[in-house]
C-alpha cells in the first residue's frame, strides 16, 4: 500500500528483533482500563468537503471564551493578547523556524531566545533561565529530576497545593525513574505542615504559589528548613501574571523556579501549545535541562549569540543528557517575549494590579450570594468558593445561562470529597457586566 509500505514479513522481523511476539505486546505497560477495546467510532473515510462540514458542526458545540462571561482558570487563563503579537509571530522567518541546530546561521532566533531568558530570570528573581520548556507541568517534572542530580537524593515532597496535573506528571516521571514521591493531601486552606515532611532524605520540596486553590504562599520558612537539610526548594506557578505584583520566588529563597507562561502572549488554544518557564541559581546551571542561549562577540567584535549549553540527548550522548523530553517552545516563547516587551515593567505591574482588583471585586460580590462562601484569605486573580450544591452541577447550569463560571475542584481531584468547591478566576478581560451576569445567574441556580 502507498502509505503502509511494510509487509507482514517486515513486521515479523522487527518484532523478533525487539523480542516480542505481537504488536500488542508493545503496549503491555499501559493499564488495560485505558486501552481502546475497539477502533474509534469514526467513519473509515470521507472526502475533504465532508470532513470540513463534520468538523465545523463539532466545533460549533464549543462556547468560545470571548463570547460569554468567562471565569475559568486552574492553570490556563484568559488574558488580552495585543494584535501586534500575532502579527509579528506570523512572519515567515519566525513561523517556519523550529530550532537553532545550526546556531551560527540562526542569530535572530538565538537573540529572541536570549531576550526571553533575560525576561524570565528577572520575573522569577533567579540568576539564569533556559530557553523554555514544553509547559509548566513537564517543567516541574524536570525540576524534580534536576534536584535529584544536584543533591544525589531521590525523594521529593509535593505540597498539597500543587496543581493535580503537575503532581501526576511528577509521579509518572518518578515512577519510571524509581524515585520516591511524597504527595501531601490536597490543602485547600494552605495550612499543611510542610516543614514536618523535610528531613535529610529529601531531595526537594515542591510548592506552588499562588497554589491551585488560589492561596498566596510565603516560601521563606520552607526554603530555610529545606536548606538546613541540604534539600532544594522548587517554586511553581501556573499564573505568570502574578509575578508582576507578588514577591518573586527567588527573593524568598527558591533554588529552582518553574511555571507556565501561557498568560503572557499566548491564547488558551484549547489547552496548548503553551510555554514552560524554568530558572535557577547560577551554581546549578550545568544541571539545568534544555538549552541556554548566550551573548558573545565575533572575531570582528560584533555582538552575536550562541548556544552556550545544550544538554538534550539530541545534542549529546544520552547518558550525559540532563533531559530527553524538554524542548524549546520557540513560537510560544517568542509570543511571550513580544508581549512582555510591549508591556514593559510598569505595564506588567499595572496589568497585575487590574487582575487582582477584578478578582477582589468578584470575590466580594460572590460572598454576598446565599449559599456561597469564599475560602481564601489571600489570592491574586483566582480563588476558591464553597457552594451549597455540587460545583460540577452548578457549572453546567450556569453554562446553559451563558456564563462559564470556573473549574469544579472535583474535575481536578475526583473522589477527594471536594465536590462543592469551585475555582474561579477573574482577569483584566472581565467587566462589571460580566461579574453582574455571573452573580445574577448564580443566585438563580442556587
Amino acid at each position: 500500500m502507498r502509505y503502509l509500505p511494510l509487509t507482514d514479513t517486515d513486521r515479523g522481523e522487527m518484532l523478533a528483533r525487539i523480542g516480542v511476539n505481537t504488536v500488542d505486546d508493545l503496549f503491555a505497560d499501559i493499564p488495560s482500563n485505558v486501552l481502546l477495546k475497539a477502533p474509534l467510532d469514526l467513519p473509515r473515510r470521507k472526502g475533504e468537503l465532508e470532513v470540513e462540514r463534520i468538523m465545523s458542526r463539532m466545533a460549533a458545540k464549543n462556547v468560545p471564551a470571548s463570547s460569554v462571561p468567562f471565569f475559568v482558570g486552574a492553570g490556563a487563563y484568559k488574558h488580552h493578547v495585543p494584535a501586534t503579537v500575532d502579527h509579528l509571530i506570523q512572519r515567515s522567518e519566525f513561523l517556519t523556524s523550529y530550532t537553532p541546530y545550526q546556531p551560527e546561521i540562526a542569530q535572530g532566533t538565538l537573540q529572541y531566545l536570549f531576550e526571553f531568558q533575560t525576561q524570565v530570570a528577572a520575573l522569577t528573581g533567579m540568576d539564569v533561565a533556559n530557553a523554555s520548556m514544553y509547559d509548566g507541568s513537564t517543567g516541574t517534572g524536570e525540576a524534580v529530576l534536576m534536584a535529584h542530580r544536584v543533591t544525589k537524593r531521590r525523594k521529593a515532597v509535593l505540597s498539597g497545593g500543587l496543581h493535580p496535573h503537575y503532581v501526576d506528571v511528577v509521579q509518572t516521571l518518578s515512577k519510571m525513574a524509581s524515585d520516591d514521591v511524597v504527595a501531601l493531601a490536597p490543602d485547600v486552606s494552605a495550612t499543611e505542615d510542610l516543614l514536618a515532611s523535610i528531613d535529610d532524605s529529601v531531595s526537594c520540596v515542591v510548592v506552588q504559589t499562588p497554589d491551585v486553590f488560589g492561596n498566596v504562599r510565603d516560601l521563606k520558612a520552607i526554603a530555610d528548613k529545606a536548606h538546613q537539610h541540604g534539600a532544594l526548594l522548587i517554586a511553581v506557578f501556573t499564573e505568570v501574571m502574578s509575578l508582576g505584583l507578588l514577591q518573586s520566588p527567588g527573593s524568598m529563597g527558591a533554588d529552582i523556579v518553574v511555571g507556565e507562561g501561557q498568560s503572557i502572549g499566548n491564547a488558551l488554544n484549547f489547552g496548548g501549545p503553551y510555554v514552560g518557564l524554568f530558572a535557577t541559581q547560577s551554581k546549578y546551571v550545568r544541571q539545568m535541562p534544555g538549552r541556554l542561549c548566550g551573548e558573545t562577540a565575533d572575531a570582528d567584535g560584533n555582538r552575536g549569540f550562541v548556544l552556550t549549553l545544550s544538554t538534550r540527548e539530541q545534542h549529546i550522548r544520552r547518558d550525559k543528557a540532563t533531559s530527553n523530553i524538554c524542548t524549546n517552545s520557540g513560537l510560544c516563547c517568542l509570543a511571550f517575549t513580544i508581549h512582555m516587551t510591549l508591556l514593559g515593567e510598569a505595564g506588567l505591574k499595572r496589568l497585575a494590579r487590574i487582575n487582582h482588583a477584578n478578582a477582589v471585586k468578584l470575590a466580594d460580590q460572590l460572598a454576598g450570594v446565599k449559599g456561597v462562601e469564599v475560602l481564601n484569605q489571600t489570592f491574586f486573580n483566582e480563588f476558591t468558593v464553597m457552594l451549597a450544591k455540587p460545583a460540577a452541577e452548578v457549572v453546567e447550569r450556569l453554562a446553559e445561562k451563558g456564563v462559564l463560571a470556573g473549574v469544579p475542584v472535583s474535575r481536578l481531584l475526583p473522589g477527594a470529597g471536594l465536590d462543592r468547591l469551585l475555582l474561579v478566576a477573574s482577569t483584566e478581560v472581565n467587566t462589571d457586566d460580566d461579574r453582574a451576569a455571573f452573580v445574577a445567574a448564580l443566585k438563580e441556580v442556587l
